[in-house]
Protein backbone atom coordinates (compact mmCIF):
# COMPACT_ATOMS: atom_id res chain seq x y z
CA UNK A 1 0.00 0.00 0.00
CA UNK A 2 1.46 3.23 -0.87
CA UNK A 3 1.13 5.95 1.64
CA UNK A 4 1.79 9.74 0.71
CA UNK A 5 3.28 12.42 3.12
CA UNK A 6 2.17 15.82 3.12
CA UNK A 7 4.59 17.90 5.79
CA UNK A 8 3.15 21.18 4.59
CA UNK A 9 -0.73 19.61 5.91
CA UNK A 10 0.96 17.35 8.30
CA UNK A 11 -1.08 14.38 6.83
CA UNK A 12 -0.08 10.70 5.82
CA UNK A 13 -2.85 9.66 3.21
CA UNK A 14 -3.14 6.59 1.49
CA UNK A 15 -6.46 5.24 -0.82
CA UNK A 16 -7.29 2.10 -0.65
CA UNK A 17 -10.48 0.40 -2.88
CA UNK A 18 -11.26 3.70 -3.56
CA UNK A 19 -11.28 4.92 0.08
CA UNK A 20 -9.16 7.66 1.63
CA UNK A 21 -7.36 7.23 4.99
CA UNK A 22 -5.00 9.88 6.43
CA UNK A 23 -3.29 10.35 9.98
CA UNK A 24 -2.84 14.19 10.90
CA UNK A 25 0.04 14.87 12.85
CA UNK A 26 2.12 18.02 14.33
CA UNK A 27 5.89 18.90 14.51
CA UNK A 28 6.36 20.25 17.90
CA UNK A 29 9.91 20.92 18.59
CA UNK A 30 11.67 17.69 18.76
CA UNK A 31 8.16 15.93 18.61
CA UNK A 32 5.92 14.41 16.27
CA UNK A 33 2.52 14.55 17.85
CA UNK A 34 -0.10 11.82 16.17
CA UNK A 35 -3.50 13.85 16.79
CA UNK A 36 -6.10 11.77 14.54
CA UNK A 37 -5.70 8.50 12.38
CA UNK A 38 -8.87 8.45 10.24
CA UNK A 39 -9.55 5.20 8.23
CA UNK A 40 -13.85 5.09 7.00
CA UNK A 41 -15.53 1.91 8.40
CA UNK A 42 -15.74 0.74 5.15
CA UNK A 43 -12.04 0.01 5.01
CA UNK A 44 -11.51 -0.95 9.13
CA UNK A 45 -9.56 -3.73 9.57
CA UNK A 46 -7.17 -3.88 6.79
CA UNK A 47 -4.18 -2.93 8.02
CA UNK A 48 -4.89 0.59 6.32
CA UNK A 49 -4.38 2.68 10.07
CA UNK A 50 -0.96 0.53 10.76
CA UNK A 51 0.45 1.42 7.73
CA UNK A 52 0.34 4.95 8.33
CA UNK A 53 1.57 4.52 11.49
CA UNK A 54 4.30 3.09 10.42
CA UNK A 55 4.70 5.87 7.95
CA UNK A 56 4.57 8.50 10.49
CA UNK A 57 6.79 6.45 12.72
CA UNK A 58 9.66 5.85 9.84
CA UNK A 59 9.58 9.66 9.20
CA UNK A 60 9.80 10.52 12.73
CA UNK A 61 12.96 8.15 13.10
CA UNK A 62 14.45 9.58 9.78
CA UNK A 63 14.12 13.15 11.21
CA UNK A 64 15.03 12.42 14.82
CA UNK A 65 11.77 12.72 16.48
CA UNK A 66 9.93 11.14 19.51
CA UNK A 67 6.81 10.19 18.83
CA UNK A 68 3.53 11.65 20.95
CA UNK A 69 0.46 9.23 20.21
CA UNK A 70 -2.42 11.60 20.99
CA UNK A 71 -4.66 9.39 19.29
CA UNK A 72 -6.78 6.32 21.15
CA UNK A 73 -5.29 4.74 17.59
CA UNK A 74 -2.07 5.56 18.18
CA UNK A 75 -1.65 4.86 21.44
CA UNK A 76 -3.26 1.43 20.89
CA UNK A 77 -0.50 0.74 18.31
CA UNK A 78 2.04 1.51 20.71
CA UNK A 79 0.85 -0.85 23.32
CA UNK A 80 0.88 -3.83 20.93
CA UNK A 81 4.60 -2.92 19.54
CA UNK A 82 6.51 -2.42 22.47
CA UNK A 83 9.84 -3.03 20.04
CA UNK A 84 8.69 0.50 19.24
CA UNK A 85 8.94 2.05 22.44
CA UNK A 86 12.36 3.73 21.94
CA UNK A 87 10.14 6.48 19.80
CA UNK A 88 7.94 7.40 22.40
CA UNK A 89 8.44 10.92 23.56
Amino acid sequence: MRVDHDPRRGLFETEAEGVRAHLEYRREGGRLAILHTVVPEAASGRGIAGALTEAALDYARAEGLKVEPRCAYAQAWFRRHPEAADLLA
